[in-house]
């Protein structure tokens, strides 16, 4: 997924952003060999990346160091070793960024007995916005405007998520940094929220949005940066990501009422690499190298043979399971 620079490459110096997928050529933020520990906790680890216009996603699981990241990106949390620049400045030295540069956290960050537009007002006094409309506008965007003049510590996790966006929006920032801002958000505001980024990072705003939900990021992000335990594990588009977790083994549980026809038909499938009987679990344990295939499979399988499916559950497929996969 990152291919090193050879030494006898002549351009292995001049064009970076054309050799590693992890820099881009217009960047907007420029992350290089970045550590950042707290004690004895390593949190980020000679990191080296960089973000520009558009809709980046970082993907990782919990505890990856994604957090972290951000914060030193905006200036909240210092670096011990490297740098980080946004447009060319130092976030946390420079005060001028931070008129174009915004966070939403993923932790609580209103105060309470506020309104949300008595909210979204106040981050636009602070930040001299001249247009009164201006918090309204950034409510209208993330459908919250009807329910303005309630008090934010009423709304449901979603609803707070929205209102921080707004804050956020209100400031029209160029560079927009979101911690998980999908959390607690229902199918619906998942889809409007993840059209708003789409659209924001179209008109050449620098977007950087995190999540553990792979499929989250595939929706929102046509370029993914990997972390795991604080280092880069893989960055690229998310279709190569999606192919390279696609490609590390899986074992998947399924349950039909005739496992003994249904194992015979899967060994010959060409996805499939092994198939044992679980008695703890009554069902199939059918390992995968293409899951994608193993998937278009099963029912059509099932279907000829006549078996009734009565689950089919993947072992192993949790994001951490699949980073871990990417490190090794």
């Amino acid at each position: 997924m990152r291919p090193d620079p050879q030494p006898n490459d002549p351009g292995a110096a001049d064009s970076p952003a054309e050799l590693d997928p992890a820099f881009v050529a217009d960047a907007t933020v420029e992350v290089r060999g970045v550590s950042v520990w707290f004690g004895p906790k390593v949190a980020l680890s000679e990191l080296s990346c960089s973000f520009g216009p558009g809709v980046s996603g970082l993907l990782g699981p919990n505890g990856a160091g994604k957090t972290t990241l951000m914060r030193a990106i905006t200036g909240l949390v210092g670096v011990n070793e490297g740098s980080v620049l946004v447009e060319g400045r130092n976030p946390r030295r420079d005060r001028e960024v931070h008129y174009g540069l915004v966070l939403v956290p993923e932790d609580e960050a209103v105060p309470p007995g506020l309104t949300a537009s008595q909210f979204v007002r106040y981050i636009a006094d602070l930040h001299q916005v001249t247009d009164r409309g201006a918090p309204d506008a950034a409510l209208h965007e993330v459908d919250l405007l009807d329910v303005g003049d309630r008090r934010v510590d009423t709304f449901s996790k979603g609803m707070r998520q929205r209102t921080k966006i707004a804050a956020a929006l209100v400031c029209d920032p160029q560079v927009l940094v979101l911690d998980e801002p999908l959390n607690g958000a229902d199918p619906v505001q998942r889809a409007h929220l993840i059209a708003l980024f789409r659209r924001l990072g179209a008109t050449g705003r620098t977007v950087i949005v995190s999540s553990h939900v792979l499929n989250e990021v595939e929706r929102m992000a046509e370029r993914v940066i990997v972390l795991v335990h604080g280092r880069l594990a893989a960055a690229g588009g998310h279709r190569a990501i999606r192919d390279t977790m696609d490609d590390t083994p899986r074992h998947v549980l399924v349950r039909c009422d005739d496992g003994r026809r249904l194992a015979a038909a899967l060994v010959g499938v060409t996805a499939v690499t092994g198939v044992t009987f679980d008695p703890k679990r009554d069902g199939l344990v059918v390992q995968t190298l293409q899951a994608r295939e193993l998937a278009a499979a099963l029912p059509r399988l099932a279907k000829a043979g006549s078996i009734r499916l009565h689950e089919v559950r993947p072992l192993d497929d949790s994001l951490e399971s699949l980073f871990r996969e990417l490190v090794r």
